[in-house]
């Protein structure tokens, strides 16, 4: 049954309105996720939220009725509003047709399964939401495990990074950890640990790649500490023919996982 919500002074629209900021969505761990395609991606990977926000004027859209269905089945509350009140809760003037506030969800490494995947990607200090979520998207488009954020790195449930991940926040594991405490998984089991480096002359193509493969990008500006590049099995760069010396994270990582991928496919 929807619940109309009407009023900017709501508590339930300033709850929500609240998770754009991070330290609200630690304190309830919940998140935003706003866009038909988002949400209907969150589905299909079988999550339903916890609440579904909507304008009357999508309600007859078969996705948003799914959605709606979904989330009642699953438990969740339904609220029906107007197109200013879901500008305000997702902080955008042109909000999508809805809103959903979901749970978040956290891998811990000692529950990973290597075996699962041929390729997982692994971000250390990265502070760019949208890299963030380029790099969950990459790692969905090339059938990677996860990703596992290393140190301190942006939040990837922060309003930008789910954006920019286009639902593949719902389809990768997540996980979080130190470098010692991912050192000390890694070296438990299997696993080809390359990171991509300016201080090697390793060209990105010549290695072959076993899997599993753990990807590692480092932080934009500074890439990965030395220490870090000693741990490493394989350290690649990739050619630059221009004047630039080096990618954007996000690329780099999405040229280095089809280079992983299109070598596994051959074999």
């Amino acid at each position: 049954m929807f619940r109309e919500i009407t009023g900017f002074s709501n508590p339930l629209v300033k709850r929500v309105k609240a998770l754009r900021d991070k330290k609200a969505r630690r304190l309830e761990g919940l998140f935003l996720a706003e866009g038909l395609r988002i949400l209907t991606e969150a589905l299909e990977a079988g999550r339903t939220p916890e609440m579904l926000w909507f304008a009357p004027e999508s309600a007859r859209h078969p996705l948003v009725e799914a959605l709606v269905k979904a989330t009642e089945t699953g438990g969740g509350e339904v609220f029906v509003t107007s197109p200013d009140i879901l500008s305000k809760l997702s902080g955008k003037d042109n909000p999508g047709a809805v809103l959903g506030v979901y749970p978040e969800q956290w891998t811990p490494l000692s529950a990973l399964d290597r075996g699962t995947a041929a390729i997982w990607i692994v971000a250390e200090r990265l502070r760019d939401p949208g890299n963030l979520g380029t790099i969950l998207r990459t790692g969905d488009a090339v059938g990677a495990g996860g990703l596992i954020l290393i140190d301190d790195c942006t939040d990837p449930f922060s309003v930008e990074a789910v954006r920019a991940s286009m639902g593949a926040l719902f389809t990768q594991s997540i996980s979080k950890a130190t470098w010692p405490e991912f050192i000390h998984w890694l070296r438990q089991g299997p696993g080809q640990l390359v990171g991509t480096s300016l201080n090697t002359d390793h060209d990105y193509q010549a290695p072959d790649y076993a899997p599993p493969v753990f990807l590692v990008v480092g932080n934009e500006s500074q890439g990965l500490p030395e220490a870090y590049e000693a741990d490493c099995d394989l350290l690649v760069k990739m050619p630059m023919m221009g004047k630039a010396d080096s990618l954007n994270a996000a690329v780099a990582t999405s040229v280095m996982a089809y280079e992983v991928l299109n070598q596994l496919r051959k074999r």
